[in-house]
Parts: C-alpha cells; structure tokens; sequence
C-alpha cells in the first residue's frame, strides 16, 4: 500500500525554503554575531535531511545534484587554503584582512577573508552530515 504524503511533500519545500534562508543568515551574521559557518552548515544540512526524509534519496539526487563527498572536501580546502594564504603575504597562519567596498545594490559594504574561511566550514559541514544520513540510510535497506 502507497503513503499518500502530499502534505508532508507540500509543506518540506516551504519549509526547506525557510531553513536555507535561515541557514544562509547565520552564515553571513557569523563574523560579527554568534553564528557562522559551523551553524550555518548544519541548518543547510538539516534542510538536505528533511528533503531526505520527505522525498527518496534518488529523487533528491536527480533534482540536487550535488556529490556531498566532493562538497565536503571542497570545503576543507577552501578553508586551508584561506588559512594558509596569509603565510604567503609575510602574516601570520589564519590572519583575517577586511575592507570597505562600494557594492551595487548593497552601498557599502565590509568584505572580510573570514568569509572565505567560514564558507569552507559550512560546506565542509554539510557534505560531513549528508553523507554520514546517507550512510545511516543505506545500512537500513
């Protein structure tokens, strides 16, 4: 006998939508309020599990097509790489640089290499939690 999950399928993409507005604000608001790329990774992760959850998992991989193993090592090198940068200008290992930007649309605006970093963090979280629901969710078949 078929589920019939239309509600629950109905109210995960209004919800997913929310949750990786949410995730994406944490993000952003993490250099200069509590949040960052750890939190904001696991919010946008939390998003991929409810579609999971909601959907199969070939269904969300035909419509996302994202390797979360690829994901998460492109983080982690995003955030090397950021780290080390600095070594390379005579700065010290991890040293942040900012500075104030005419931006359209966004007047001005601080840009910060702790972005950078921070991104490389959130990616890297979510591949991590993704493919460890993967993992759990295979082992039950």
């Amino acid at each position: 006998m078929k589920i019939n999950d239309v509600i629950l399928k109905t109210v995960a993409k209004a919800v997913v939508l929310v949750i990786i507005t949410f995730g994406i604000y944490l993000f952003f608001s993490g250099h200069n309020t509590p949040g960052g790329g750890f939190i904001g990774g696991l919010v946008l992760a939390s998003a991929f599990v409810l579609l999971f959850l909601s959907y199969d998992v070939e269904t969300v991989s035909e419509g996302v097509p994202i390797s979360f193993k690829k994901l998460s090592a492109f983080g982690v090198l995003l955030s090397l790489s950021s780290a080390l940068a600095p070594v390379f200008f005579g700065k010290p290992f991890l040293s942040q640089s900012f500075g104030y930007f005419d931006l359209p649309l966004f007047g001005k605006t601080e840009l910060a290499t702790v972005t950078v970093f921070e991104a490389g963090i959130a990616l890297t979280v979510v591949g991590v939690v993704v493919n460890i629901i993967l993992s759990i969710s295979e082992g039950t078949k």
